[in-house]
């Protein structure tokens, strides 16, 4: 999996430089009046001295001002790289627990190529037409508040679209056989061959005919399809790891 932590060092040296600058200076600005300053050896003349120390107000407040924009800048730095590390962990995380395998390239950009919207529609027609069947192995309900990660993949579903989500591997995408009855949900891949494993899942969006209320949902043999609720980390939770190193 693309690992965004490894800019981590070069931001960190970009931040402590920018600290390095903005903190003396919030604090006084007659302290970096000159940055050259800073490297100067104490042969400065005292004419030096008392000219850089010679700032109105006006000169005192716009260089706080740079100085707390170079702050935020440095603090959006850091949440740019936690952003970046917060959607591909987390589309890795969500593709694994939809049954996806690892896999090199697909792994290197999860939310492009592990995990995506299905391309094609699924089937519901209310029948299947091979002799047997594959199961389904998992369903997600969309009960008001969409998934966070369906923000972040690629041809994602409306939301508008979905009272439940069915993720498949990608291979078997195109056999996926939605059929709504009066006291069940019918979940299942119309193929004779058992999907493969598959490092890439296509999720699919469901528009119930009507509310699911108490219907099972189930796939061959009438098994029950087990709900899953898959989801990316919310930032506290990704800060609090970034800060405990967990």
């Amino acid at each position: 999996m693309r690992n965004y932590w490894a800019l981590l060092p070069a931001i960190a040296v970009c931040v402590a430089l920018i600290l390095l600058y903005a903190i003396p200076t919030l604090i006084n600005p007659r302290w970096t009046s000159n940055i050259l300053g800073l490297f100067q050896q104490q042969s400065a003349t005292a004419a030096e001295a008392t000219e850089a120390a010679r700032l109105g107000e006006k000169q005192i407040r716009s260089r706080r001002l740079l100085a707390g924009g170079l702050v935020i800048g440095a603090l959006a730095l850091i949440g740019f790289n936690v952003s970046l590390n917060r959607e591909a962990n987390g589309c890795y995380q969500v593709a694994k627990a939809w049954g996806a395998i690892d896999d090199a390239k697909t792994d290197a950009d999860p939310c492009v190529n592990k995990i995506f919207g299905n391309f094609f529609p699924p089937g519901d027609n209310g029948k299947v037409f091979e002799d047997k069947q594959q199961p389904v192995i998992g369903y997600q309900v969309v009960d008001g508040k969409r998934p966070k990660y369906l923000k972040w993949i690629q041809n994602r579903p409306k939301h508008e679209n979905a009272d439940l989500l069915v993720g498949v591997g990608s291979d078997c995408a195109l056999d996926l056989e939605i059929i709504q009855d009066e006291d069940k949900i019918t979940l299942l891949v119309d193929t004779t061959d058992p999907c493969p494993p598959d490092p890439a899942i296509a999720i699919t969006a469901v528009k119930l005919k009507k509310p699911l209320g108490d219907r099972k949902i189930v796939t061959t043999d009438g098994k029950e399809v087990p709900r899953v609720n898959p989801d990316m980390e919310s930032w506290p939770s990704v800060l609090k790891k970034l800060a405990t190193g967990g």
